[in-house]
């Protein structure tokens, strides 16, 4: 079933507070969107001047990845982010320089050891899935994560003592619009809402799948292909912060509770083309772009903490203090040492074990 959350009666309370949310939450979320923004920034320039070889980065995307992030439990819930997701993964505790450790490729690349491209996250710390390029193969490994999960609940000792330490877990997992077209996407959703599994599906719908647009790839909508599985489908407007929090926080409630799986949608726009390869002017127009860029999530988030009577030079030493971060983050990631070619097969075969016989690597 589809569920659009009417606006509510205008309440005494501000919009984060009714939510349960405090201030330092609310500034909480604008840092972190406002970090994505500007790690994002300096991505694309370092690309332009020869320095990284290839970025995607998640403007317009910040309020999707964490409003929805503030969700999770960090070392409790799973997550599987997908390739733009860089906000989640910020406000799962992984640094600017995490980051660009990637964007060089260094040996000491927390994702991957400078194998992959950007943005394939991976922490064992917080419950992060190593990701790949493969769009939607995320799907079913969450579901099965899932099911995982309910299975240990279902085993463990009644009663708190000898309880499951993760037994109301929840496994969050991302996706772009396009991620949704492939078969796995339905498999996995089928499956979670079959077993009742505590799974959440976070659709960032950005109205293209690279250069092809939504009306060229789907007749229904994500969040409205939850009537084909008896589950609820939440609709939340992907520049507004506190609206994703709200849909992800009810869809998370029903999952940890035991009622089973939702897909949320968050309908957002992406401000730059989809990676530094990209030339976007062919697929779209600068009138659209520009028409987006006048709901800019982390523009509105400014103006909401502003409204919270958080003083303007607050913002600004928020945002100098980011900046000069992020300028540390890449000099120090740009001096660690590359990876070494004899590396290469870490963590790809069992160490300590011959190469199976007419094995190449």
């Amino acid at each position: 079933m589809a569920v659009r959350t009417r606006p509510s009666a205008r309440s005494a309370k501000p919009r984060h507070e009714a939510l349960g949310l405090t201030l330092d939450d609310v500034k909480g979320m604008y840092r972190k969107m406002l970090e994505c923004r500007m790690i994002g920034e300096r991505m694309m320039q370092l690309n332009r001047m020869g320095r990284a070889a290839f970025v995607g980065v998640a403007d317009g995307h910040e309020a999707a990845e964490v409003g929805s992030a503030w969700c999770i439990r960090r070392g409790v819930d799973w997550v599987h982010p997908y390739y733009r997701d860089v906000g989640v993964a910020l406000v799962l505790r992984q640094t600017a320089k995490d980051q660009f450790l990637g964007v060089f490729a260094k040996a000491t690349d927390p994702n991957s050891a400078g194998r992959q491209i950007v943005n394939q996250f991976s922490d064992v710390a917080a419950k992060i899935v190593t990701g790949s390029v493969v769009i939607a193969t995320q799907f079913p490994q969450a579901a099965g994560i899932a099911l995982a999960l309910k299975m240990r609940k279902a085993a463990a000792p009644t009663g708190a003592e000898g309880a499951a330490p993760d037994g109301d877990a929840v496994v969050f997992t991302y996706g772009g619009d396009g991620s949704t077209s492939p078969g796995d996407f339905h498999e996995a959703v089928n499956f979670a809402a079959i077993h009742r599994l505590p799974v959440v599906f976070i659709i960032e719908n950005n109205l293209y799948a690279i250069s092809t647009p939504a009306s060229q790839q789907m007749a229904v909508p994500p969040h409205e292909r939850a009537k084909g599985y008896g589950i609820p489908g939440l609709l939340a407007d992907g520049t507004d912060v506190l609206d994703v929090y709200e849909k992800t926080h009810a869809a998370v409630e029903r999952a940890r509770s035991g009622e089973g799986p939702s897909i949320v949608e968050a309908t957002c726009y992406r401000l730059r083309p989809h990676s530094s390869d990209d030339d976007d002017s062919r697929y779209r127009s600068k009138d659209e772009v520009a028409e987006w860029l006048a709901r800019d999530p982390v523009d509105r988030a400014r103006a909401y903490v502003l409204e919270q009577g958080v003083p303007e030079s607050e913002l600004e030493a928020m945002r100098a203090e980011i900046a000069a971060g992020i300028e540390r983050a890449i000099e120090e990631a740009e001096a660690e040492p590359d990876p070494r070619p004899e590396d290469t097969l870490r963590h790809v075969y069992a160490e300590g074990h011959p190469l199976p016989d007419g094995t190449r690597a």
